[in-house]
């Protein structure tokens, strides 16, 4: 179950980094303000596009969110899980701020993806329940002994 679980966990991130980390024109980058994309979203809220970029941004580390806390269970600490959603948002952006990708850098983009990945996060917690016993190669730490 473990190595199931580690399995999909990666290739969710490794899926993140594909739509976040592969290069989107040219060279280094751009700022995207936070207060012009706030007006940006609030504004084109009638805008398939826009939708669906905010949709993006809130799904984007969902999957992996949920999996990592089923993985690992420090994560159904919602004070752990804000601190890990935020630090995997704030990555993302500092990755592309830092690599020669042509990607807008947004804080605002970070801010939605750390919101949908604790959202994922606390759903998961919800349903598996905080204390949960972890697995342990098919056999839960409660049956072990």
């Amino acid at each position: 179950m473990r190595s199931l679980l580690s399995a999909a966990l990666a290739a969710a991130l490794a899926l993140v980094a594909a739509l976040t980390l592969l290069p989107a024109g040219g060279g280094g980058w751009a700022w995207g303000s936070p207060a012009v994309e706030a007006h940006w979203y609030l504004s084109g809220l009638d805008s398939r596009a826009t939708v669906l970029q905010l949709l993006g941004n809130l799904l984007l580390l969902a999957p992996a969110a949920a999996l990592a806390v089923v993985r690992l269970p420090a994560l159904r600490s919602p004070a752990v899980l804000a601190v890990a959603a935020g630090t995997a948002g704030a990555a993302i952006e500092v990755l592309q701020w830092l690599l020669p990708l042509g990607r807008v850098v947004s804080p605002l983009d970070a801010f939605l993806n750390a919101v949908g990945a604790l959202a994922a996060g606390l759903l998961v917690t919800a349903l598996v329940g905080p204390g949960a016993p972890r697995p342990y190669g098919g056999i839960t730490a409660a049956r072990r002994g």
